[in-house]
């Protein structure tokens, strides 16, 4: 397997480390030897496994997925530094740390379908994303797997915010259709009932609350957001902070207002269709963010 470019500035990180520490008079040309017997070993491993070792190309494919997959565990364990990235390649591990933390990364933010994967837990479009051989002038593997975290994380808060905040445990895939509209349920709700627990009786309820002034005010519902994103584990709760719109407090006011319609109607006895069909005229001309899709019987 050949580790080493002409110049190793934006390559895979592997080759980075390698071609600096050369650059530096920081590794041997025993060391670098070493390295490349681990990584040949490695590479008949895997190809052994998800491919086929006695066909050249596969075999090849192989020494790239490893190039890419120590490459992102080198990147995660030494914090993006190469001085440090050096010394835990020459520790006795060599380059099996790396690769171990490397595919327990991917693993973590595969999608899991249902669907059988080439590499069993890690995602196939993954490992290609990350692949990459040792001479390729540009690596865009950390990006991708980056873009992968952020959406794990989405989908892990979104199914923290339902287990958290909702009181029912089975939730149809129809509910909501994004990490933003789940939140504005939570916080709406939270914000007019008091409860900590979503239930599906807002509309029943709104017959009988008492709307504050100060609800229609934007810090008021910044600071509902904030108090229900603070009950959640950090790395979620700024997962969900990157992914609302700058339209998220604006839209939940005008749900906020939307709501005082719905109270002044249904406080005079207005019929289930006439209900609806305020509902549905501003669900249609403005999305109503944060307001229960359920219909009453």
């Amino acid at each position: 397997m050949q580790l080493i470019l002409r110049d190793g500035s934006f390559g895979p990180f592997l080759t980075q480390v390698i071609s600096k520490a050369q650059a530096a008079e920081t590794l041997s040309s025993a060391q670098l030897t070493q390295l490349k017997s681990k990584a040949v070993l490695m590479s008949l491993k895997f190809a052994d496994k998800f491919y086929n070792k006695y066909k050249m190309h596969l075999l090849e494919q192989a020494a790239c997925d490893i190039i890419g997959i120590v490459s992102l565990g080198l990147q995660e364990l030494s914090d993006n530094d190469t001085e440090r990235a050096l010394g835990l390649l020459l520790a006795p591990e060599g380059i099996v740390k790396p690769f171990q933390k490397g595919w327990s990364m991917l693993a973590t933010v595969s999608k899991k379908t249902g669907k059988t994967s080439l590499y069993g837990d890690v995602e196939e479009q993954l490992v290609q994303n990350i692949s990459s051989p040792p001479d390729a002038e540009d690596w865009y593997g950390w990006a991708h797997y980056q873009t992968a975290l952020t959406e794990h994380r989405r989908s892990q808060s979104m199914q923290l915010l339902q287990q958290q905040f909702y009181v029912r445990t089975h939730f149809d895939e129809f509910d909501h259709f994004s990490l933003e509209e789940v939140l504005a349920e939570v916080v709406l709700y939270r914000a007019l009932t008091g409860s900590d627990k979503v239930r599906q009786d807002l509309k029943q309820r709104l017959r009988t609350i008492t709307l504050q002034e100060h609800w229609f005010n934007p810090t008021f519902i910044e600071l509902q957001t904030e108090a229900t994103l603070a009950q959640l584990p950090a790395a979620n709760a700024e997962a969900i902070r990157q992914d609302l719109g700058q339209h998220f407090i604006p839209a939940l006011l005008r749900t906020l207002s939307f709501a005082k319609d719905y109270q002044a109607l249904a406080l005079t006895d207005a019929t289930p269709e006439r209900l609806d069909a305020l509902e549905g005229k501003q669900g249609l001309t403005n999305p109503l963010l944060g307001w229960p899709q359920y219909i009453e019987f």
